[in-house]
């Protein structure tokens, strides 16, 4: 098979032939057609996550099709369309596990980190890990639904009651989560680069109420506010836009160092949480949510050969919406 391969943090992927990966007890060899790319790419890319296994495959947004079942498997068949998540496994026996916090494991292991992933023309994943899709999604819509959207929506969940709500960074996950927001009824304000006419444009076409700087104030306090973007200045200033007894939720999996402020602009019961990982609830719940509004993913096609350029793309947001590889020819 084809595979992009990272050998050493912080150089391009290499285009390398391989061996099709073994599928064994309680996993599935899965064709991938599809495999969307986010900023966790980057941050393992660049060195900010500091634990792959190399050489490593990246990608973790991966729709594909069952081409083998390994012994123990059930609930999937040969030819059956899957999604296949960050979190591709844990112990199964801690107390985070047997609490169904997964995404809180110690000894949790994940796509396109420590295993394999989706930017291959085949992958190997624990079914306990996988998804089935709506059927109303076709391959290339469904992937970014696997991170942008599964990990959006466990940053969403404590925002849920929130009547006004602010999302920072306007990119794959916030335009997802837009379209749970308005469907569900809550006032967003969408804040973006002042330079990034594009995402504005996209969140204002998504039904924001409000788009501005992400240095900016909002016309009015939020109930809660979600941060996307890895950037730890944007905490302060979501800090000083939520109302009080407010929520900051920080979304990303990497942040840069937040600098420091008046405890006044956190006093009044405001709250800042961070988000891990997702857990198999949370795609039990999303997935069927997404395909009730619907969710209309846009995505940006890369053939599996230019996932490189894809990446350099996102790094210097070059799009709107999402990149996805397909192992297709793009239209």
């Amino acid at each position: 098979m084809r595979a992009m391969v990272m050998k050493t943090q912080g150089a391009p992927l290499e285009l390398c032939e391989m061996p099709i990966p073994q599928v064994t007890r309680e996993k599935l060899l899965i064709r991938v057609s599809a495999c969307g790319i986010c900023r966790t790419d980057l941050h393992v890319m660049d060195g900010d996550l500091t634990e792959p296994t190399l050489p490593l495959i990246p990608g973790h947004q991966i729709v594909g099709y069952v081409e083998q079942v390994g012994d123990g498997v059930t609930g999937f068949s040969p030819g059956q369309r899957v999604g296949v998540p960050w979190l591709g496994g844990s112990c199964g026996h801690c107390e985070y596990c047997l609490e169904h916090r997964e995404n809180l494991c110690d000894d949790a292991v994940y796509t396109g980190y420590q295993i394999n992933g989706g930017f291959a023309e085949y992958t190997v994943a624990d079914a306990g890990y996988c998804f089935s899709l709506p059927d109303n999604f076709s391959d290339n819509q469904a992937a970014p639904l696997l991170c942008a959207g599964l990990i959006g929506y466990r940053a969403y969940r404590p925002a849920m009651a929130a009547c006004v709500l602010g999302l920072y960074g306007f990119g794959a996950a916030a335009h997802i989560l837009i379209q749970v927001a308005k469907y569900r009824g809550q006032t967003v304000f969408a804040f973006t680069r002042e330079a990034d006419k594009e995402a504005q444009s996209l969140a204002r076409k998504l039904g924001a109420d409000w788009v501005g700087d992400s240095g900016s104030m909002p016309p009015r306090k939020m109930d809660a506010a979600i941060i996307f973007a890895p950037a730890g200045e944007l905490v302060p200033a979501s800090l000083k836009a939520v109302r009080k007894g407010g929520k900051v939720i920080c979304a990303g999996i990497h942040m840069s160092d937040i600098p420091s402020f008046p405890y006044a602009d956190l006093w009044h019961e405001r709250s800042i949480q961070s988000i891990a990982n997702l857990t198999r609830k949370d795609g039990e719940e999303f997935l069927p949510l997404a395909s009730a509004i619907p969710i209309n993913t846009e995505v940006h096609l890369y053939r599996l050969d230019q996932a490189n350029n894809a990446l350099a793309d996102l790094r210097a947001g070059r799009f709107s919406g999402a990149a996805v590889v397909t192992m297709k020819n793009p239209d």
